[in-house]
């Protein structure tokens, strides 16, 4: 939960974190234990609030899975409003709504219609067209599209909390609103999003999305790979992985052991640091090889200045940077979601990349209302213009009437 302060920097007023039962690979699989999660971490923070009382209502979510797929599209949109010769607010607005009407694949809804470049009257590559004068509006779209059914879900997993859902945005772009600096999106940049159930990719240049992509492996996997490749229950794995893993093997000493307490009367495992290692490494290269596919697909690998950013849970495993630079051949940082923060001493926690998203979504959050008070304010404009050269009309009018009028007589 959190505001704009007076410097326009986010100051988060409140947090509840839960683990998150009953959603597999970002996919609700269980919709009680997921509503239970929510409800939880909803009253955690209500109760964390430090000053006043917090009532959450309305929440904005997150989506990813597999599902999520993302294609390119042209719009044209043609103003009928051309007496007020300046393109609007509402004009773009009218625009993309026209997007949300393409037909999908059966079973689909377009999630997001994000604008890249503008042409106004054939003049192309503008990023901006407020202000400007003309008539035929058009714009290159990244439209992301996903199955009805898990949006389904996860709206009816939020209702059931007794929340109302504002918006569902996508993973991705959420964290990169918390992560990435304008400059990094500019210079051109990929996002890579490790988190519980999924990798979610988001590549930028010149300040554009050019691509997303949603990977179905995330940290959950890797420990379930330690749970089985050290015969161990699946919380001793969670520990393990947190406190020892590392995602490159060669980094590990031989002769580092850890012992994991037996249940009831049996002996403890001994399990060789190194050992787990190369079941982390295995796994974290294949998701790694999943993205750099992603990177090679978009057509942008030549035009990466600002490297690989990783956050999200995922990206706290030592040596994790090293092992992307190794696979991907490009410059790869941690990227921790305090872009935008105002520093907050109660929640210092929030500086870690796990909440990439959760700071993410709160600033499209407040970014949207921002928005919706702009198009109002443009609309109450429009309204009191019309109006007013309403008023000048009908007075040109009478008066033609009347000097008509006299020199009839």
């Amino acid at each position: 939960v959190g505001r704009k302060n007076e410097h326009g920097k986010l100051e988060i007023l409140s947090i509840g974190h839960t683990e998150s039962t009953g959603v597999s690979r970002g996919v609700v699989s269980n919709i009680e234990k997921t509503v239970a999660s929510i409800k939880e971490a909803v009253r955690l923070a209500e109760e964390n609030i430090s000053e006043g009382k917090l009532n959450i209502k309305v929440v904005n979510v997150g989506i990813a899975g597999q599902h999520i797929r993302s294609l390119q599209h042209r719009g044209i949109y043609t103003r009928k409003n051309i007496e007020d010769d300046e393109i609007s607010q509402i004009d773009i607005d009218n625009l993309i709504e026209d997007m949300y009407q393409l037909v999908m694949k059966p079973g689909e809804e377009i999630i997001h219609v994000l604008p890249q470049e503008y042409i106004v009257d054939s003049e192309q590559g503008i990023k901006d067209p407020i202000g400007m004068s003309g008539v035929r509006l058009e714009a290159n779209f990244h439209i992301i599209a996903g199955q009805v059914s898990a949006a389904k879900n996860i709206q009816k997993c939020v209702t059931k909390s007794g929340l109302e859902v504002d918006e569902i945005i996508l993973e991705p772009i959420a964290s990169s609103e918390s992560v990435l600096s304008e400059e990094e999106k500019e210079a051109g940049v990929v996002l890579v999003d490790i988190g519980g159930g999924t990798t979610d990719v988001a590549i930028f240049q010149d300040g554009i999305i050019r691509h997303t992509a949603v990977i179905p492996f995330g940290g959950n996997i890797i420990t379930e790979d330690i749970k089985e490749g050290c015969s161990i229950m699946k919380k001793q794995a969670e520990k393990l992985k947190v406190k020892f893993g590392s995602a490159l093997a060669s980094e590990s000493q031989d002769n580092e052991i850890v012992c994991i307490p037996g249940l009831r009367g049996k002996r403890p495992t001994e399990i060789s640091i190194k050992n787990l290692a190369n079941i982390i490494q295995a796994r974290m290269e294949e998701i790694i090889g999943h993205v750099h596919y992603e990177i090679q697909n978009s057509g942008y690998s030549k035009k990466l200045i600002g490297g690989i950013v990783v956050t999200g849970g995922g990206s706290q495993l030592k040596h994790i940077t090293q092992l992307f630079e190794y696979v991907t051949g490009v410059d790869a940082r941690i990227g921790y979601p305090n872009e935008h923060l105002a520093t907050t001493e109660k929640f210092d926690v929030l500086t870690s990349p796990k909440y990439a998203t959760g700071i993410g979504l709160v600033i499209k959050g407040l970014e949207k209302s921002e928005r919706v008070e702009t198009v109002k304010e443009v609309s109450v404009k429009q309204h009191s213009k019309k109006r007013s050269s309403g008023f000048f009309d009908k007075i040109i009018s009478r008066s033609k009437e009347f000097f008509e009028a006299g020199e009839e007589e």
